[in-house]
């Protein structure tokens, strides 16, 4: 586990709304495998209850073998991130029983239906859904989302 800088706990303490339970998607999770702007705000969250949807798995492992093929990350340090992710104590979630509230959430807000498993997941569990994706955060921020706004922290916000 990576050590976590003060500065980064801190800031992420003082988002918390009353709870240390949080939805996260694959863009926060892949902060925790290779060294990427804010990963200390997504190592601070290692100490929360974390709830994933099993996509999560999926999504991560495409950011790795990007990375791997951008050189950014070689064979050996990509199996060692998969391998590391699996030990990440998460409560995983079936997708299949999200798949009609992704759905309609994506057809909601226009967005892709694969990010709105997340959302999903997060007003079924009654948690925040913590993100690195600007265009999700924005998109659910409109005038005519606002209230799916309410769910949704952008990792970086302090």
């Amino acid at each position: 586990m990576k050590a976590r800088s003060p500065s980064a706990q801190t800031q992420v303490a003082q988002r918390r709304d009353g709870g240390a339970k949080w939805v996260i998607d694959a863009s926060v999770a892949a902060k925790w495998l290779a060294p990427e702007p804010d990963s200390p705000l997504a190592d601070a969250l290692l100490d929360d209850e974390l709830i994933v949807p099993d996509l999560l798995f999926a999504e991560v492992g495409n950011i790795l073998w990007k990375k791997q093929l951008r050189g950014q990350m070689d064979a050996t340090a990509t199996q060692l991130a998969a391998r590391w992710l699996l030990q990440v104590p998460v409560q995983v979630h079936d997708s299949a029983g999200l798949l009609t509230d992704a759905l309609a959430l994506a057809l909601q807000l226009q967005h892709p239906a694969y990010d709105c498993f997340y959302l999903a997941l997060a007003l079924r569990a009654d948690a925040p859904l913590v993100t690195a994706d600007r265009r999700l955060h924005a998109r659910c921020h409109a005038v005519d989302t606002a209230e799916l706004g309410e769910r949704v922290r952008l990792l970086d916000a302090g």
